[in-house]
């Protein structure tokens, strides 16, 4: 196996931390006795070899070595040799000139004859790796369909079936011209009399490659395989013990669904539905109204990339969600409160449940961690973000107590009016905010968001105090100064004492924030013009921020109008946006022949400017209807605006609701 391994000159190579000449050890350690130190080795592949998916010249080395390990029966556990070799090996982006990943396909489809021999393996686990392999390294199509054929008809073991099933799939979409033989396949595999796992795998392949020759019946007939598999559905008793090492891979063990399987299969088939939403929503319903708390979990989890991605009435599936709540299995419950608290607006049919939560474990309102500083709990935090009053009172205690998590302010702002009565409790908090404490910024920034956001006056001595103490040299005192301007600017006009204090900072790293904010308490062209102007002269780091003052100017900041229209003409993308909106609010009409196609672009461009351009349309008024057929095209599509870029976080949720909130107001506007 690791004849020549001696020669290859491995400190010359490079992995993702350097020399590559750790890599003859890892190698050797794949094929250890160890299960230990199998697993610590594979681990040092993915990280160091393969890192996040990269190809070095150092992977190209390791492969003749990997085919030569996984063609030895005397080599344990070589299903995860297997899958690092598809992983190498799989088409993924390239860079330009840079030939390494399409080598490394060329040299894995090379060696592609022993994923043949590997098929008939001993070991279950290589042949279920093995049949995914085989179909996408061995460039012979019609032997492939022959073997896969072949192995449906001999194998027993169902997770290697569900494997050869998937590689049908892949076979259908690597070679659409041949198809026909493999969708066939595929449907003998969906109907009786085979097991309702198979037919779930069969159906997501189907669902994938031939969507025609999906069932009528779909989403009831998921649902009744589903719950046959989990009545039939047995322990794994014969896996192997895995060693508790603490590796990437054993952490990832640790945590995979309880039925990684039965995940895998509705996730197949939920990815292959895509835009299909009615039935992926109906799917989720029949999910998580499973009597399995399982099948349950596994639809909590699922549900996010669904609602991620589209938009939908979500009601009835976000509500069974919330049920879970009242679960005994602290899986099940952790699940659905993870999925609740990226929806904010959209977790409003679960807050019912959620309040039942919060109002009857008071334990749960604050986590305390090991390491770090406390945060909110995720129910109190979701009842909060979703805008339901219920959490406002319990905030309120949360603010009395010895232990204040700092997201606290951040959570606030998203309950609106409701949150009023809690500005007397953090306005004190901001008062007893240390002045020179490391953090500082951890501490007063949620609250001072909270408080403009609140358009709490009264807070206006403790952001002053702020702003006037902080010694030179604190750690992000200039962010925080910044957060304290842009408070004070939210107050308006009725923080007209901290003028002279806000004059002060016009010379300072926080200048833009500060003129910003003097226009908003006093409309002080004067001194705020000359500020911004040169701010939108120098340097780039600070050019959008002052265009996003300027246009809130208006026509006072007529002035600016030609260094705008050069900069609405930046290579900078976001530049040529700020500038294109404050130009268009600063000149209206006469302005609307260089602005409107300037933000039609970037619109189209790059979805992320799609929230700011909206917000500029719905200031603009009448004056934008050149645009509002991109603000009725957008609420007319059912797909968020981020979807495609794979961004998945709460931040996609909370951007897209925004956006379509600025293009209501936008249109309402015109």
């Amino acid at each position: 196996m690791f004849t020549g391994i001696d020669e290859v000159d491995w400190a010359s190579l490079r992995h993702a931390y350097g020399s590559a000449e750790d890599v003859p050890g890892l190698l050797r350690g794949l094929a250890s006795a160890d299960p230990a130190e199998r697993e610590t080795a594979l681990d040092g592949m993915y990280g160091a070899v393969h890192h996040q998916g990269d190809v070095y010249d150092s992977t190209l080395a390791c492969l003749p070595f990997l085919l030569a390990l996984v063609a030895s029966e005397a080599v344990p556990e070589r299903g995860g040799i297997v899958e690092l070799l598809v992983s190498i090996g799989q088409e993924g982006e390239e860079r330009v000139g840079d030939d390494t990943r399409a080598m490394a396909r060329a040299a894995v489809r090379a060696g592609a004859e022993v994923f043949v021999r590997l098929t008939r393996d001993p070991d279950p686990e290589v042949r279920r790796a093995a049949a995914g392999a085989l179909v996408r390294f061995l460039d012979a199509p019609a032997r492939v369909l022959a073997l896969v054929r072949e192995r449906l008809t001999v194998e027993r073991d169902d997770r290697v079936l569900l494997a050869l099933a998937e590689a049908l799939g892949v076979f259908a979409r690597r070679h659409p011209g041949q198809t026909a033989e493999a969708v066939e396949l595929l449907a003998a595999q969906s109907a009786p009399p085979f097991g309702p796992g198979l037919r779930l795998a069969a159906l997501g392949q189907l669902a994938g490659c031939a969507p025609d020759r999906l069932p009528e019946d779909l989403v009831p007939t998921v649902v009744r395989l589903l719950r046959e598999r989990s009545t039939l559905r047995p322990c794994r008793a014969g896996e192997p013990d895995r060693p508790e090492t603490d590796t990437l891979i054993g952490r990832l063990r640790r945590l995979r669904p309880s039925d990684e399987e039965g995940s895998q299969l509705l996730r197949t088939l939920h990815s292959a539905l895509d835009g299909r939403v009615e039935e992926r929503i109906a799917l989720l319903v029949g999910q998580l109204s499973s009597p399995e708390a399982t099948d349950r979990c596994n639809a909590v989890w699922m549900s996010m990339g669904l609602f991620r991605e589209w938009r939908a009435d979500y009601g009835e599936p976000v509500a069974l969600i919330g049920a879970q709540l009242g679960a005994e299995e602290d899986r099940l419950r952790d699940a659905a409160l993870a999925v609740l608290e990226g929806l904010l607006d959209l977790a409003a049919p679960a807050a019912d449940h959620l309040h039942t939560l919060v109002a009857s474990r008071p334990e749960l309102w604050v986590r305390h961690w090991e390491h770090g500083a406390p945060t909110l709990g995720t129910g109190l935090k979701a009842l909060a973000l979703c805008g339901d009053p219920r959490a406002t009172p319990v905030l309120a205690e949360v603010l009395a107590g010895p232990v204040v998590p700092n997201e606290l302010g951040r959570v606030v702002a998203h309950l609106g009016s409701a949150a009023r009565p809690l500005a007397p409790a953090l306005r004190r908090r901001l008062g007893e905010v240390p002045l020179d404490s490391p953090d500082t910024y951890d501490r007063a920034a949620p609250l001072l968001w909270a408080l403009g956001a609140l358009g709490d006056v009264e807070s206006v001595p403790q952001v002053l105090r702020l702003l006037l103490g902080m010694p030179d040299g604190l750690r992000s005192r200039e962010t925080v100064v910044e957060s304290a301007v842009r408070a004070l600017g939210a107050f308006g006009p009725a923080a007209g004492e901290a003028a002279p204090v806000l004059r002060g900072l016009l010379d300072s790293g926080a200048a833009v924030a500060a003129a910003a904010a003097l226009w908003a308490v006093q409309e002080d062209a004067a001194a705020v013009l000359p500020v911004l102007l040169g701010e939108l002269r120098g340097e780039r780091r600070g050019r959008s921020a002052a265009a996003d003052a300027l246009g809130r100017l208006g026509p006072a900041g007529r002035p600016a109008l030609a260094d705008l229209r050069r900069m609405a003409a930046a290579e900078d993308l976001w530049q040529r946006t700020s500038a294109a909106c404050a130009l268009w609010r600063i000149g209206g009409d006469g302005e609307t022949d260089i602005a409107a196609p300037v933000l039609r672009a970037a619109w189209t461009a790059n979805p992320h400017t799609r929230p700011g351009v909206a917000e500029c349309v719905a200031a603009l008024g009448p004056v934008a209807e050149p645009l509002h057929d991109l603000l009725r095209a957008e609420l007319a599509s059912p797909r968020r605006h981020q979807a495609s870029l794979g961004g998945y976080g709460s931040h996609d949720i909370a951007d897209d609701l925004r956006l379509l909130r600025m293009c209501r107001e936008g249109l309402s506007a015109g």
